[in-house]
């Protein structure tokens, strides 16, 4: 049960955080358990943002998680600090992508748990032993960077040189913080389905190619692949929901106020001490703060303030959609069982040659007629998010999230792009299917096919994203000035402090924006 929209208890708190997501429960959880008072303001009517878990399609008891869903970059130190009572699942497959190669239809599955079995799919594919050696070396080469970065990433901002130093390999630095990521894969792969299958971490919600010369793939490719120090994506048991209960539950405990309905409208500050202006229902209120906190994306934020905001950030660019299927669906590709190929992610149009043409039909303002996507199904790994009935049933849900899908193409389309960019993603996913994926959807009480879809324009009108962009702006490496900003979360105000993905070192399901804000605010 989410708390009720109601006047908070004090006329002052230590800190106000602007936002109820789970960055903002983070830096609330923390603040509290210093013994400082806490007041978080949601504009919803429940807690989460965007990791949330919800009943989707009426009258059909299965959860899903709507938004963001899956775990990656969530460092072990912040389950442990707040006690969280949450958990998370490994994916033992980590990607099928299908293909046709001499006329018949295959496929190449990559098992994390059986190295013999990644090799011979390699080998079938293309023919050789090569390109399985380039992937194991180049993963190897993330991992080692994956360790050595990502704790970084809840201690203080390194410098450049003080990463470049820690990272220790002049190669992997070169390779993933100084040239177009699309020059390494080049010069690594030669095979272009298997160029394509590494460079889509580099295009999750962010509109680029390979050669982008002001590296934004690469910055968004690192943080694919340094999660938790191994780059893997874990499954959150319940759903990503559960996280977010978890981060009520423990903020609650320490002692911080959560209201939801109660939208933040103005933000006044002299440096030193805030006035925070909201309003619940019909009525405007205002508290006080020593600091304010805001999960929030940057451009909102100057808005708050009343002052012009930053140039226009990097538009989201995913389409996500959400479905609920009776059955898994057979694959042309019959030497793979279903059951391997969608418990991991699941490849579709992402050879590199297709990432690059939908990218440029994008640019040039049309909807590829073949988007890229990738696909998972969470009830594979974590049967709880749907009732024991239709999981006995063996009802499944799917998540797919389409690439190279800018807002400017929704902005200007309007609806008919909507039906376009999902035509596009069902189509080739259709093609690499034994039967039709329409056979399989399950249909809620109304009769109609449990399918979901949301593009940028709905993640800003739901969730308030500028752009419907994930990550709030650009991406930024995981360095900076520290003596300008030491927890990478500093504004031009000393006592506003951004808590959401818009910090350096934000993005993603990670909560690290959420401990690092704390950490400042807390002088520490």
């Amino acid at each position: 049960m989410q708390p009720a929209p109601e006047v908070p208890a004090r006329s002052s708190y230590d800190a106000v955080i602007v936002g109820g997501g789970h960055n903002g429960l983070v830096a609330a959880a923390y603040l509290a358990r210093a013994g400082r008072s806490v007041l978080v303001l949601e504009r919803l009517d429940h807690t989460g943002g965007a990791a949330v878990s919800a009943p989707a399609f009426p009258g059909v008891p299965a959860r899903l998680s709507r938004y963001s869903y899956l775990v990656s970059l969530l460092p072990q130190k912040i389950v442990d600090d707040l006690g969280l009572r949450f958990t998370v699942r490994r994916r033992r497959i980590s990607s099928y992508t299908p293909t046709v190669r001499g006329g018949r239809p295959t496929g190449l599955l990559v098992d994390a748990a059986d190295p013999a079995r990644t090799a011979a799919r390699f080998r079938e594919l293309t023919g050789s032993e090569r390109e399985f050696t380039a992937w194991q070396e180049f993963y190897a080469m993330t991992s080692r960077v994956a360790e050595r970065v990502f704790p970084s990433l809840t201690e203080p901002l390194p410098t450049r040189e003080e990463l470049r130093r820690r990272v220790d390999d002049p190669v992997a630095w070169a390779a993933l913080f100084e040239q177009p990521l699309g020059e390494t894969l080049e010069q690594t792969f030669a095979d272009d389905l298997v160029r394509g299958v590494v460079l889509t971490d580099a295009l999750i919600g962010t509109f680029t190619n390979a050669h982008d010369p002001s590296l934004r793939q690469n910055r968004c490719f690192l943080y694919h692949v340094i999660g938790g120090g191994t780059g893997e994506w874990h499954v959150p048991v319940g759903g990503m929901g559960a996280f977010t209960d978890a981060l009520v539950d423990a903020a609650a405990a320490a002692g911080a106020e959560l209201r939801t309905g109660c939208e933040v409208t103005a933000l006044a500050t002299d440096g030193t001490t805030a006035e925070v202006t909201y309003r619940a229902g019909d009525t405007e209120h205002r508290v006080g703060a020593r600091q304010v906190l805001c999960g929030a994306a940057p451009a909102t934020l100057d808005r708050l303030l009343g002052r012009p905001a930053e140039q226009p950030g990097p538009e989201g660019a995913q389409l996500k959609v959400n479905m609920l299927l009776r059955r898994l669906p057979r694959l042309r590709d019959t030497a793979v069982d279903p059951r391997d190929a969608f418990a991991g992610t699941f490849h579709i149009a992402e050879s590199y040659t297709e990432l690059e043409t939908a990218y440029r039909l994008a640019e040039a303002g049309r909807v590829p007629s073949a988007a890229p996507s990738e696909i998972y199904c969470h009830s594979l790994t974590d049967p709880s998010v749907l009732s024991p009935e239709l999981a006995a049933q063996g009802y499944q849900t799917l998540t797919l999230f389409g690439l190279q899908l800018p807002a400017r193409l929704f902005t200007q389309h309007g609806e008919a792009a909507r039906e376009a960019a999902l035509k596009a993603v069902l189509e080739p996913l259709d093609a690499c299917l034994a039967e039709p994926l329409a056979d399989c959807l399950a249909v809620d009480e109304r009769g109609r096919p449990c399918l979901e879809v949301k593009t940028p324009a709905d993640l800003e009108r739901d969730l308030g994203l500028p752009g419907g962009n994930i990550f709030h702006r650009d991406l930024a490496f995981p360095y900076g000035d520290p003596a300008e900003n030491r927890w990478g979360v500093a504004t031009e105000q000393p006592n506003i402090l951004l808590c959401g993905a818009g910090a350096v070192r934000g993005g993603g399901v990670s909560g690290i924006p959420g401990h690092n804000a704390a950490m400042a605010a807390l002088g520490r």
